[in-house]
């Protein structure tokens, strides 16, 4: 069997994955695994302005403007009765972006290509074994096995965290949060960005305009407290947000219309015991998986795979503190996104009985 070669392995190839693999091809022979030929669809998700120095670092800023996604100027949240608004005008990197996320994906993937790196999808990782200091790796392709001998592998698998399980890491999950979303359709234009969140007493609702009149809307909800047959009902979820006030009023001004099936996707909070080890880095939702309430999701994405990035790169140069650094970077990382979570939920005290809240209120108060 052939064994191909590579300095680095990057298992999957979102945006997490494909930043690590851009950062690092050029510098060092780069291969990109992916088990999917081409992005699936995902819920639309946003970055916030402070993304422009992450992206500009990583020359990326001019391009990914001229995608045009939309304009991201703040959120307007319905939360313990109130409404609150928080914009950007303030901000010194300007506004964020509302992703369309499939386009925003295939970019990144199809810069890591054009920077050298070597794509290869739809692939999966079926083992992986140290071997001469570095690993091998058997892959399973559409043409079958092969295997990679790579002196560093990352793992960019998402919240399964496939590729460090399988090295010996732990992963702790903190909640059951999901995310029920669907696309629309905006009949009325959305000229000021913003995100819409409002609480209810089974969790939150989030919702974004999109480029071209699009919208999505979600439901953020804990997977033990959805009806199993409410994903068998095609118009449930926008019949569920229309009897939120705040959430009502939205779509009723833009006019909003469902024009897909309700979809779910794991939206938990969770962690790594170490987001590196020796001859290898998790990045990510594999290192750390976060609440969107943070809206830090994609940021995390960018920002870890430029650091795990920059660690290989030292380490593959002789630099064995390199692995340390960045566990200690992403611990520091968790620590303040779990005091920002726990702050943001225990801003909410109507439902103080109701599952999904008592689950998020400190111990002492349950």
């Amino acid at each position: 069997m052939t064994v191909l070669q590579a300095d680095v392995l990057v298992v999957g190839a979102g945006p997490a994955g494909a930043c690590a693999a851009l950062n690092l091809a050029g510098r060092h022979r780069v291969m990109l695994v992916d088990r999917l030929a081409a992005p699936s669809a995902r819920i639309g998700e946003s970055l916030p302005p402070a993304a422009a120095r992450l992206l500009r670092d990583m020359g990326l800023l001019e391009a990914f403007l001229r995608q045009g996604h939309a304009p991201y100027h703040g959120n307007r949240a319905w939360w313990n009765g109130a409404q609150a608004e928080h914009h950007f005008l303030s901000d010194p990197d300007g506004h964020g972006w509302h992703l369309a996320r499939g386009a925003f994906d295939q970019w990144l993937r199809d810069e890591a290509r054009q920077r050298g790196a070597a794509l290869l999808a739809p692939a999966k990782v079926v083992d992986i074994a140290p071997e001469d200091g570095g690993w091998r790796v058997r892959l399973e392709t559409q043409h079958g096995p092969c295997d990679t001998a790579a002196r560093i592998v990352i793992d960019a698998t998402g919240r399964s965290a496939r590729l460090a399980r399988k090295v010996g890491a732990r992963r702790q999950r903190s909640d059951q949060l999901i995310s029920v979303w669907q696309y629309g359709q905006d009949h009325t234009p959305s000229a000021r960005g913003f995100a819409h969140i409002e609480a209810c007493e089974h969790g939150w609702w989030y919702s974004a305009p999109l480029p071209g009149q699009r919208r999505v809307l979600a439901l953020h909800t804990d997977a033990d407290l959805l009806a199993d047959s409410a994903m068998r009902d095609a118009g449930w979820l926008e019949t569920a947000a229309r009897s939120v006030p705040a959430t009502r009023e939205l779509l009723e001004q833009q006019g909003y219309a469902a024009d897909t099936p309700a979809m779910s996707t794991p939206a938990h909070t969770a962690t790594l015991d170490a987001a590196a080890g020796a001859g290898w880095f998790a990045v990510g939702d594999a290192a750390m998986s976060f609440d969107p309430l943070s809206s830090q999701g994609i940021f995390n994405a960018l920002y870890t795979g430029l650091a795990a990035a920059e660690a290989a790169d030292r380490t593959l140069r002789g630099d064995a503190a390199a692995c340390q650094q960045y566990n200690v970077e992403l611990a520091a990382i968790g620590t303040a996104y779990g005091r920002h979570l726990a702050y943001c939920y225990g801003q909410e005290t109507r439902w103080p009985s109701a599952p999904f809240w008592n689950r998020r209120q400190p111990p002492a108060a349950r």
